[in-house]
């Protein structure tokens, strides 16, 4: 069937969409905040533990990075259907968007610590040089010095790790995640409905257009400020 103004497919069409569309905004939410619970602490400890920095431990360093390329190396895709045992025991189902969650955190937790570690690296050596001259400690350098100065890269990433988020739900749609993947397998790849497919494809885009703007937006706000 193809797109039409007609009142009744109009309603019907957003009948499916409305639900796709919040299932997918509460896949993004959660699992984008709890990868930060995850990936912002292993961030800090790949800088801080890289040689020459306020806590120098390569085997820390090199075993966390180890761990993260390997975790990044891997297709979503693979990693959620790998993850699927794991995912019923702590869910109960495999099926379903809080049944995604677990998988999308744990993707995209390696890929927000190389964003944090990338943007903490941009903070000057002389401001930290700076901090342990007057004696600020390991923690105080991290929460006042590091955090702060690398402020408007960190809501960057925040606005990268969210698009990217967005693209593994779809991708979870496949799988039975739920979201607007979901709607585009199940109602118009399967139904051959490429109204659906296309109108998920440009809900997406507009999605993903409004969280770079408001991203881009928070950073110039955060510099300025």
């Amino acid at each position: 069937m193809e797109f039409s103004l007609d009142p009744v497919y109009l309603g019907k069409l957003f009948d499916l969409l409305l639900p796709a569309v919040g299932e997918t905004v509460y896949m993004v939410i959660a699992a984008t905040f709890l990868a930060y619970v995850l990936g912002l602490p292993l961030g800090i400890f790949l800088v801080v533990s890289s040689p020459g920095h306020i806590l120098p431990n390569p085997w820390v360093e090199k075993t966390l990075g180890t761990v993260i390329n390997i975790l990044r190396s891997a297709p979503f895709i693979i990693l959620m259907v790998a993850l699927i045992p794991i995912t019923r025991s702590l869910v109960g189902t495999s099926i379903g968007t809080t049944a995604a969650i677990f998988p999308l955190v744990i993707s995209t937790a390696p890929f927000v610590a190389r964003i944090v570690e990338t943007s903490l690296k941009e903070v000057s050596e002389g401001v930290i040089e700076a901090a342990m001259s007057m004696g600020a400690s390991p923690w105080q350098i991290i929460t006042k010095v590091l955090l702060p100065e690398a402020k408007a890269s960190l809501v960057l990433g925040i606005a990268i790790t969210t698009i990217s988020v967005i693209g593994y739900t779809a991708m979870a749609g496949t799988v039975g995640g739920g979201g607007l993947g979901d709607l585009a397998i199940q109602y118009g790849y399967n139904r051959f409905r490429t109204d659906i497919m296309l109108l998920t494809i440009v809900v997406l885009v507009i999605i993903v257009q409004g969280v770079q703007s408001m991203g881009t937006a928070m950073a110039r706000k955060v510099t300025h400020n």
